[in-house]
C-alpha cells in the first residue's frame, strides 16, 4: 500500500453515510471518520468537511405522498441541516462552523473571497468548517448539483492540497464491482482521460445524487488545479486507520500540475484586473523577498475602479510585479493607503482585514 501524505484536506461525506436509512442521521459510519479528523488535527494538519445529508436527515420529519416537491425537500433540508450539524458536533470536543453555499457563491468574485476568508479564519481558530449546499433556499439555476463537485470547489477555494471523497465502494474499478465480481480495482490514476470517464457509472444509491461519474468530475477539477484526490470506502473503519498511518487505501488521482502553477494560471489568465495599486520600496521588498501580504501602508497610489474581491495589478515604479485579489475597493483603499493596519477601522468605520491583498491571493509576475 502506497504512502499518502497531505497537509490541508477537504473530506467529503455523502448522504448514504450520514443517513443510511434515508430518513434520519446516524453515527454508524461517522465515528471512524471523526476519529481520523481528530488524529489528523493533532498532527497539525487542517481539515474541512463537506457533508451531504440535510434532506435525507429531515426526510422523516416532513409528510409527503409520493415524490417530495421542491418546497417539501427544502423544508426537509431546513430541519435536517440542524440534525446533521448536531450529529457531527457531538463527535468532537472542538467548535464546528457551518457554511451553506450555492453555485453562485463560487462564481461571484466577492462571495468567493469571503468564503476563502471565512474558511481561513475558522482554521486559524481551530474550528472545523462543515460545508453543505444551501438546499433550504437554492433553486436549480444556483445549485452545484452534487456534493462531490461542491467538495472540489471547496478544495479550490480553500487552497487545499487534497480532496478525500468517502464513497460506498473501495474506489475506482474497471467495471461495477456490485454487478461484476471480476471487476479489477484501480489504485492510481495518473491522467483523467476519456477512458476513465467511461468507467464512471450512475448514481450509486437512492439517497445520494452523485455516483462515480461526479466523483471523477470532482477529481478532474482538482487535478487541473494541483490537488490530489483520493476515493475511499467510507463504510470501512480500517480505511481511516490506514489513512492515519499515511497509507493509501482507495484510488488516488494524481494532480496534473503543481499547486503554485495552478494558482498562478488562475490569477494571471482567468481574472481580469480592474485596477492598479502602486507600491513603495518597502512593500516591493516584502512581496519579493519575504512572500508577504500587501499592507495598506505600502500603497502610494490607487488607480482604477474596483470592488472588494476583484483582481488588481500591483505596480512598483514602471513595472507590474504582482497580481492579486483585493480585500478593499478603490474608494476604501484611497482612504487607507499609506496608513498602518491598526488605523483601518478608525478611518473606514469597519475592517475587512489588516491587509490589502493577502499572500494566499497574490501571485508574483
Amino acid at each position: 500500500m502506497s504512502q499518502f501524505t497531505w497537509q490541508r484536506a477537504v473530506i467529503k461525506v455523502g448522504s448514504a453515510l450520514i443517513a443510511p436509512d434515508g430518513k434520519a442521521c446516524s453515527s454508524q459510519f461517522l465515528l471512524p471518520i471523526a476519529q481520523f479528523i481528530v488524529a489528523s488535527r493533532a498532527q497539525g494538519k487542517e481539515v474541512i468537511l463537506v457533508s451531504s445529508g440535510s434532506v435525507a436527515a429531515g426526510r422523516g420529519k416532513i409528510g409527503y405522498k409520493h415524490y417530495p416537491s421542491i418546497a417539501e425537500k427544502q423544508a426537509m433540508a431546513a430541519i435536517g441541516q440542524t440534525h446533521m450539524m448536531a450529529n457531527w458536533a457531538r463527535l468532537f470536543d472542538f467548535d464546528c462552523g457551518q457554511i451553506l453555499l450555492t453555485s453562485d457563491d463560487f462564481h461571484n468574485r466577492t462571495r468567493y473571497v469571503n468564503i476563502k476568508n471565512t474558511l481561513r479564519e475558522l482554521l486559524r481558530n481551530n474550528a472545523l468548517p462543515i460545508v453543505n449546499e444551501n438546499d433550504t433556499v437554492v433553486i436549480n439555476e444556483l445549485k452545484v448539483g452534487d456534493n462531490d463537485n461542491l467538495a472540489a470547489y471547496t478544495a479550490l477555494v480553500a487552497q487545499a492540497d487534497t480532496l478525500i471523497i468517502c464513497s460506498d465502494i473501495d474506489g475506482l474499478y474497471d467495471a461495477d464491482p456490485r454487478q461484476n465480481p471480476s471487476a479489477k480495482f484501480i489504485p492510481r490514476v495518473d491522467e483523467i482521460d476519456h477512458k476513465i470517464h467511461q468507467l464512471a457509472g450512475g448514481a450509486g444509491t437512492s439517497v445520494g445524487t452523485g455516483g462515480m461519474r461526479t466523483k471523477i468530475q470532482a477529481a478532474e477539477k482538482c487535478a487541473k488545479s494541483g490537488i490530489q484526490t483520493l476515493i475511499v470506502n467510507g463504510r470501512k473503519p480500517e480505511v481511516f486507520e490506514q489513512l492515519a498511518l499515511s497509507k493509501q487505501p482507495g484510488t488516488l488521482f494524481i494532480p496534473s500540475k503543481n499547486r503554485d502553477s495552478a494558482r498562478t494560471q488562475w490569477l494571471r489568465h482567468t481574472l481580469r484586473s480592474k485596477g492598479t495599486l502602486v507600491i513603495d520600496d518597502g512593500a516591493q521588498k516584502a512581496l519579493i523577498n519575504k512572500g508577504a501580504s500587501l499592507l495598506p501602508s505600502g500603497i502610494t497610489s490607487v488607480l482604477g475602479s474596483f470592488k472588494p474581491g476583484e483582481a488588481v495589478d500591483i505596480r512598483y515604479k514602471d513595472q507590474i510585479i504582482a497580481k492579486g485579489l483585493c480585500l478593499y475597493g478603490n474608494s476604501e483603499l484611497a482612504q487607507i493607503k499609506g496608513q498602518r493596519s491598526d488605523k483601518i477601522e478608525t478611518i473606514l468605520g469597519y475592517s475587512s482585514g489588516e491587509v490589502a491583498v493577502h499572500r494566499d491571493d497574490l501571485v508574483l509576475l
